[in-house]
C-alpha cells in the first residue's frame, strides 16, 4: 500500500515538470470567409473524453438580414428637377440666357443671345451712322468753307458748286433724325429682350410641372342646329373642352 502511494505521487510530481506529458487535446478549426460557406456545426473534441460542443449557425443569414440597417440599402431614385422661379429670374438678370440654361431649357440659348447680339451690333451701326449725318449737318448748318464733311458722302468728282444746299440740308436733317430713330428702336427692343428673358425663364420655371397630358384638349367639330326664330338648319363649329 505504501508503494503504490509512493509510486502515484512520483507520477504526478514528474507530469508536473514535463507539460508535454498533458493529455493530448484535439481542436478543429475551421475559418470561412463568408457565413454562407461555413459548415452547419462547429465539432471540438478534448481528450479521450469525447466531449463536443456544436453551436448551429443555420439561422445566421436571417439575423444578419433583420439586423441590416436601412441606410445600407442601395435603391436607385429618380430625382425630378424642379426649377426656382426666383433664382432663375436672377439668373436671367444677371446675363440673358442663364435663366434658360438653370431650367434646362437649352434650346432657347441662341434665340436670346442671337437676337440680343444683333440689336447690339444694329445699334452701334446706327450710332455711328448718326455721327457721320450729324457732323454732316452741322457743318453745312455753319456757313464755314473749312468744314465740308458732307461731301465724304458723294464720289470725289462732285462739285461742292453744283449741288443744291437747300436739297442737301434736308437730306442731312431727314437722315440724321431716321438713324436717330432706328438707334434708340433698336435700345428699346434690346431692353425688351433682356425683359423678356427674364419673363420667359420666371413663366418656365412656374409652370416645369405643369399638366400637359392628352386630357387637357380642344374638339372643334362642325354642327348643325335649328334656331329658334326659323326653319332652316343652321351650320356652325361647337367647342368642347376637355380639362
Amino acid at each position: 500500500m505504501f508503494f503504490a502511494v509512493a509510486i502515484a505521487i512520483a507520477g504526478i510530481a514528474a507530469c508536473a515538470q514535463d507539460p508535454g506529458r498533458h493529455l493530448p487535446v484535439k481542436t478543429t478549426h475551421t475559418v470561412t470567409d463568408t457565413i454562407a460557406d461555413a459548415p452547419d456545426a462547429v465539432e471540438v473534441v478534448l481528450g479521450e473524453a469525447g466531449i463536443e460542443k456544436t453551436d448551429s449557425i443555420a439561422a445566421a443569414p436571417e439575423v444578419v438580414e433583420e439586423m441590416e440597417s436601412p441606410y445600407d440599402r442601395w435603391e436607385e431614385r429618380s430625382v425630378v428637377f424642379n426649377p426656382d422661379p426666383t433664382r432663375a429670374v436672377w439668373l436671367s438678370a444677371l446675363f440673358p440666357g442663364l435663366g434658360q440654361i438653370y431650367n434646362r431649357r437649352y434650346w432657347k440659348l441662341p434665340i436670346i443671345v442671337g437676337g440680343y447680339m444683333g440689336l447690339v451690333y444694329a445699334t452701334s451701326w446706327n450710332n455711328n451712322m448718326l455721327d457721320d449725318y450729324t457732323r454732316a449737318y452741322r457743318d453745312i448748318m455753319d456757313n464755314d468753307p473749312s468744314t465740308n464733311s458732307y461731301m465724304d458722302f458723294f464720289p470725289p468728282t462732285t462739285v461742292e458748286g453744283d449741288l443744291d444746299r437747300t436739297w442737301l440740308t434736308n437730306v442731312l436733317q431727314s437722315r440724321k433724325n431716321y438713324y436717330r430713330r432706328n438707334r434708340d428702336l433698336c435700345i428699346i427692343s434690346m431692353v425688351g429682350v433682356y425683359l423678356l428673358a427674364m419673363v420667359d425663364a420666371y413663366v418656365d420655371a412656374s409652370l416645369s410641372h405643369f399638366d400637359i397630358t392628352p386630357e387637357l384638349s380642344m374638339d372643334v367639330t362642325p354642327v348643325i342646329f335649328q334656331e329658334a326664330r326659323g326653319e332652316k338648319p343652321a351650320f356652325g363649329l361647337a367647342w368642347a373642352f376637355t380639362f
